[in-house]
């Protein structure tokens, strides 16, 4: 073992999570090494190559509005982009797109390769260098050591992976690639608990062998759509998915086949998915359905594999092949790359702190599926609070936590930390209480300030900001400003736009609250000005959905004041007489930051959480807190 390099941080893995906090970290100003098993593999996406959906593409947004890079990276490289749930209120909207796979590695390699003070190098790393409590440093399979004041994990599903195809069991991770067997050993010895977690991928179909005709096209959305609040509007050709169908006679050959399915073999240990089954699962789950979904969808401009969406699978090839030539459009596929499922190990995320960084080791962080978490987002997002949490660790400054009334990622870290999971955790808007506020459209004026306060968000980015949150704030008093009487002129306006007439004078923005009107409509009749369509956009929704906006600010600030109430951190909570048994068990692991998130951990009730209301006020009483 020798010296190789002193770092500030080190990444180890170079997915989208590691992507993430490599990048904040270097443009934070702290000296990084991002060390990846391979380096052709950077940003790989080993699964479907599509970012956002419902709560997954609020993360991007938010992750965008940070100063983060996936939505920028998606916007150059997407093949088509759509806007999902437009038939139900703004709140659960959510923008989706379907990737270049290569081009999206592509340009996120040259993004970290050319990055200031971050050195990318393909690297096995096989021991993290604890001392006295606080994480040194790493060393490779080389016998390199390089010294750090913080590591960040961001190992994906490479930790002693495991690939099941079949019969077929091999040591490996995603796409043929190295697993990281002898990490997953290093980090039992430091007295982390590990868990055993399982995800799969379905088949690529060659697209030449493929009758499109016999599906049913999906295009994009015309309307341009972008991700990053910095994009530059302009249009891009759209490659279209397709729809097909599962039968009978598919559900027929699985189950037939199911004595074959490791899942049932015994092969497979790992809690898989609860939300992306397999499809020998869902064969199962709903064995009364007689057809399930499967989306045939391109996986880049370059290349003919089409991924079938839906038919996750780790059974042997031969049934593959058999009940993909049972769905229309698929008699003939030709399979260039089998499914197959993949065991890898993960972090008992009650073991981080909201901050992400581990508990029981100073400087050590973990993000990404390595803390059981499933999806590029969800990695991508702890990615980025990791590598800015690093950065501050070694700046010796307070972590950055973001609350859940302040984004989606507060929310999934919350989650993790706090709730812990049993299976690969997904994002979902319905684990969000306050998703109304949190919507994705409105991602940068909920957390531009504070990628600013940091020193992610640049120059230009702020001032695009501060131009919009001005026009929105010009605009809005202009319409409570400008009052119209109920007229003859006027009622025929109204008649004019299909809207009632009115009764008494009134506000253009109360009359903006109307279903049935928008912005654009009243545009000419009321000789409004014209604005940007994200200023219009954010003008509506906040105007329309006033009164539910309202009550919801008024919950974040009841919820508040038990947020606002600390808890001594590395404390013993068998101290504290009369809260349960499992209320202590789960406190002392937990260890809470706050009486809110005490209230939040299962297994504490609400007759513990007034206990420690009492506590913390014989605390401040005798002037202790």
């Amino acid at each position: 073992m020798y010296n190789a390099g002193d770092y500030d941080v080190v990444i180890i893995g170079a997915g989208h999570a590691g992507c993430e906090a490599a990048l904040a970290s270097a443009r934070l100003g702290c000296k990084t090494l991002l060390a990846t098993l391979n380096m052709d593999n950077i940003a790989l996406m080993p699964c479907n190559p599509a970012v956002g959906g419902p709560a997954k593409g609020h993360l991007v947004r938010e992750i965008d509005a940070l100063g983060g890079e996936m939505g920028i990276n998606t916007d150059k490289t997407c093949l088509q982009m759509r806007m999902l749930n437009t038939g139900k209120g703004p709140a659960v909207h959510a923008l989706r797109a379907q990737s270049d796979k290569k081009q999206y590695q592509l340009l996120m390699a040259q993004t970290v390769e050319n990055q200031p003070n971050l050195t990318v190098s393909q690297l096995l790393v096989e021991e993290i260098l604890v001392h006295d409590g606080q994480v040194t440093g790493i060393v490779t399979e080389t016998g390199e050591k390089f010294s750090a004041k913080a590591v960040v994990i961001a190992t994906g599903t490479y930790l002693r992976g495991r690939i099941i195809l079949g019969e077929l069991v091999y040591d490996g991770g995603p796409n043929g690639q190295r697993a990281a067997v002898n990490l997953s050993t290093c980090l039992k010895k430091l007295g982390i608990e590990l868990m055993r977690f399982k995800t799969g991928t379905p088949a690529r179909v060659d697209k030449r062998t493929v009758n499109f005709q016999a599906m049913t096209i999906q295009p994009g959305d015309k309307e341009p759509h972008y991700f990053s609040f910095m994009h530059e509007n302009s249009q891009r050709e759209q490659l279209p998915c397709y729809l097909t169908y599962t039968n009978n006679l598919t559900h027929e050959i699985i189950r037939s086949n199911l004595h074959r399915a490791p899942m049932y073999t015994g092969l497979i240990e790992g809690t898989g998915p609860r939300y992306c089954p397999s499809i020998e699962t869902k064969i199962e789950r709903f064995s009364d359905k007689p057809a399930h979904q499967v989306f045939i969808e391109p996986e880049g401009v370059q290349t003919n594999e089409m991924y079938v969406q839906g038919m996750s699978t780790s059974l042997p090839m031969d049934v593959q092949s058999d009940f993909l030539h049972t769905i229309a459009g698929l008699e003939e596929a030709a399979i260039m790359r089998p499914g197959y499922a993949i065991e890898y190990d993960c972090l008992d995320p009650q073991q981080l702190t909201l901050s992400l960084e581990v508990k029981a080791i100073s400087g050590l962080f973990s993000a990404g599926q390595s803390n059981g978490t499933s999806g590029y987002e969800e990695a991508a997002a702890q990615g980025l609070m990791a590598g800015i949490n690093a950065v501050l660790k070694v700046q010796g400054k307070d972590p950055f936590v973001l609350g859940r009334s302040d984004a989606y990622i507060g929310v999934l870290i919350d989650d993790l930390v706090t709730k812990g999971t049993e299976e690969p955790y997904r994002i979902m808007t319905s684990r969000a209480e306050y998703r109304l506020i949190l919507r994705q459209d409105n991602a940068d004026l909920r957390l531009t300030e504070k990628g600013r306060e940091i020193g992610l968000v640049s120059d230009e980015r702020y001032v695009r900001f501060i131009e919009k949150k001005a026009a929105i704030a010009q605009i809005t008093a202009e319409l409570k400003a400008a009052v119209v009487t109920p007229n003859d002129e006027m009622q025929e306006k109204l008649k004019a736009l299909g809207t009632a007439e009115l009764r008494n004078p009134i506000s253009l923005y109360d009359l903006l609250k109307r279903t049935e009107l928008t912005y654009e409509k009243m545009q000419g009749f009321f000789d409004l000005p014209v604005i940007d369509a994200e200023v219009q956009q954010q003008i509506e929704i906040t105007t329309k959905y006033e009164g539910y906006i309202k009550k919801q600010f008024e919950q974040v600030e009841r919820s508040a004041k038990l947020e606002a109430k600390r808890l001594p951190q590395h404390f013993d909570y068998e101290q504290i007489q009369g809260l349960a048994l499992e209320a202590r068990q789960k406190l002392n692991k937990i260890q809470p930051f706050s009486v809110g998130q005490a209230s939040r951990v299962s297994g504490v009730s609400p007759a513990d959480i007034s206990i420690l209301m009492i506590y913390l006020e014989q605390l401040r009483r005798r002037g202790e807190a």
